[in-house]
């Protein structure tokens, strides 16, 4: 009984948190359309704090900033969106329209060849979908391997071996994909510069010579951490150790 009873408190709360991030998501839109992006964007960070997150929360955050020209915060705000709505055409456009607001003009450097082609095929699907495509392969050769044992006509032999070579061979990609997709992910650590200008250094210490600077609104990779040092990378491959706290993660939920 005192199980049930708690089950249902629960249940009573987060109702009662839903209804009040309804009403706070709904007030803000409508602050927003008045054009008082301050008090709206003050409504759907209040929605944040009761860790709820959602593509449409952030979209809206990142318009909002946009409208205040808060750079770094807008582009912040736009590429979380699209981290938990990747295909979506309106975060992209925006955030390409935040992104022409940024300083630092850097250049992207391509991957080409065999390994952009890998890179593409591993970011089909996540990794949870390349490993239920190997149980699933692992399933149906297991099954072809017992109708070809069992089967007495030649025919049937010759299919089955033809079709368990192609599942076995099918299984074995996708447990290379799965793991090439978790490496990926593991190394995908972005972050945005939230300084309006930071320097980055050749090391991790205040008296190394400065490699470059960045401005607000820049994308990073985080590459390693030393105390209040993170190692970041640009998409032209320039590295470089800047101040933790000019940076802030993408991945932070």
């Amino acid at each position: 009984m005192k199980h049930i009873m708690y089950i249902l408190v629960v249940l009573l709360c987060f109702t009662k948190v839903e209804a009040q991030n309804n009403a706070l998501f709904e007030e803000g839109n409508t602050l927003y359309n008045e054009g008082k992006y301050a008090e709206a964007i003050d409504k759907y960070m209040a929605i944040l704090e009761t860790d709820k997150h959602s593509p449409e929360l952030y979209y809206n955050l990142g318009n909002a900033h946009y409208k205040l020209n808060n750079v770094a915060p807008s582009i912040y705000y736009f590429e979380k969106a699209l981290r938990l709505k990747p295909k979506d055409k309106d975060i992209r456009n925006n955030l390409a329209y935040a992104n022409n607001m940024t300083i630092d003009a850097i250049e992207d450097v391509p991957e080409v060849g065999f390994s952009k082609l890998i890179k593409r095929v591993t970011n089909t699907f996540n990794f949870d979908t390349w490993a239920k495509i190997a149980v699933a392969c692992a399933i149906v050769y297991v099954i072809l391997v017992l109708l070809y044992y069992f089967s007495y006509s030649s025919v049937k032999k010759r299919i089955t071996f033809i079709a368990s070579v192609v599942c076995l061979l099918s299984l074995c990609i996708a447990l290379a994909l799965a793991f090439n997709k978790y490496d990926l992910d593991k190394k995908d650590n972005p972050a945005i510069v939230f300084a309006q200008e930071s320097q980055v250094k050749t090391e991790p210490n205040l008296r190394s010579e400065e490699s470059f600077r960045l401005h607000e609104g820049t994308k990073v990779q985080i590459l390693d951490t030393v105390n209040n040092w993170k190692k970041i990378k640009l998409v032209d491959g320039k590295t470089g150790w800047i101040v933790s706290e000019d940076i802030k993660r993408l991945d932070d939920f």
